[in-house]
């Protein structure tokens, strides 16, 4: 399955949910949170993302959200090296059989807020294949007035696409919080 001709957007946070909620209503938005609904599939997800005609999708299913989980659990050394290599084999597969597709934007809601190696993984481990395609959208009081998730869509930068996932995802495995995106890091 291709990726939607619309733009797309994963929100991530604890607030996902109310922030994708918010564009209810817009005309030029398809959004919806799959955050109540565990068992849509990520196929599930890519397939409606790509059957949308609108100019944006958003949601809040991250396609690689087992690798991140398997990412973060490893440097919290709460699961193996081996279960971290099977998501990534796992992801790399389901993105060359275009089961899945990178979003074009990820929105990180309250990235300060995140716990250490949850913060290392966005700001850092993702930000470093597209830094301009990862969006840290801060606390409402570090906002800027009548800032939201609309504003965000109108204010998107440009910058290039992502690579292709098996091409910088595979390596993921040696990127080390506190290290990553420092010269010399991997």
């Amino acid at each position: 399955m291709e990726g939607p001709p619309s733009t797309t957007l994963v929100v991530v946070g604890d607030e996902a949910p109310a922030a994708i909620r918010s564009l209810t209503g817009f005309a030029n938005v398809r959004a919806a949170s799959f955050h109540d609904v565990p068992d849509a599939s990520d196929e599930d997800v890519a397939r409606w993302s790509a059957h949308s005609s609108e100019p944006y999708v958003v949601h809040d299913r991250d396609p690689l959200g087992h690798v991140a989980s398997a990412w973060v659990e490893f440097f919290e050394e709460q699961i193996t090296l081996g279960v971290l290599e099977l998501e990534i084999d796992r992801a790399v597969e389901a993105a060359e059989r275009h089961l899945i597709a990178v979003p074009d934007y990820y929105v990180v809601i309250h990235p300060e807020a995140l716990p250490a190696t949850w913060r290392h993984w966005w700001l850092g481990v993702i930000a470093t294949a597209s830094p301009s395609r990862v969006i840290p959208w801060p606390a409402p009081g570090q906002r800027d007035l009548g800032d939201s998730l609309a504003g965000v869509l109108r204010r998107l930068p440009t910058g290039r696409a992502w690579p292709e996932v098996e091409s910088w995802l595979p390596r993921v495995v040696g990127q080390v919080p506190d290290r990553v995106g420092l010269d010399g890091a991997a």
